[in-house]
């Protein structure tokens, strides 16, 4: 007896294949882990990116788009939200998957402090444009979570109105 359990102690064979079986959960989880928060950061790259674009979009549009104190003429914003959501005024398909012309929204503060250079003779001074968006994370398991549980991505950017 003693010496069958000492030949089954020094026994290695199987031994790999066990520790795999062991460790294989964990890796699993790693790997998935791994791809879920790449994906969640390329999304949330997407829509800073989308935002700054927006913003800079907005900056170009002409004054008269702008007034102080605080409104954007309604065609700017459709058009600096259509930028924004596709990358182009006339673009039709959304660069970041389920968000619509809702999920952003666009404002306008004025800087009272510029009021030379370009912004010469403007009621209320320098327009600064806030263009944010907000959007549900679509992850790559959708699957495995329930809807409640997913985040959501917001992400804003700034741009002083140049008229150009």
């Amino acid at each position: 007896m003693m010496r069958a359990l000492h030949l089954f102690r020094r026994d290695q064979r199987g031994a790999a294949g066990a520790e795999m079986a062991l460790m294989l959960p964990l890796m699993l989880v790693l790997i998935f882990t791994t791809f879920e928060a790449g994906h969640y950061f390329y999304s949330e790259h997407k829509i800073i990116k989308s935002v700054r674009q927006g913003a800079r979009y907005a900056a170009r549009l002409p004054f008269d788009n702008f007034t102080c104190p605080a409104s954007v003429d309604a065609g700017a914003v459709t058009q600096i939200q259509t930028v924004t959501r596709t990358g182009s005024p006339n673009g039709t398909t959304s660069r970041i998957s389920g968000m619509e012309n809702s999920n952003i929204t666009v404002t306008v503060a004025c800087n009272s402090g510029t009021t030379t250079g370009i912004y010469q003779g403007k009621a209320g001074g320098a327009p600064v444009i806030t263009v944010a968006a907000r959007t549900n994370y679509t992850s790559l398991f959708s699957f495995l979570l329930d809807e409640g549980e997913m985040p959501v991505i917001r992400a804003s950017a700034q741009a002083a109105v140049n008229g150009i």
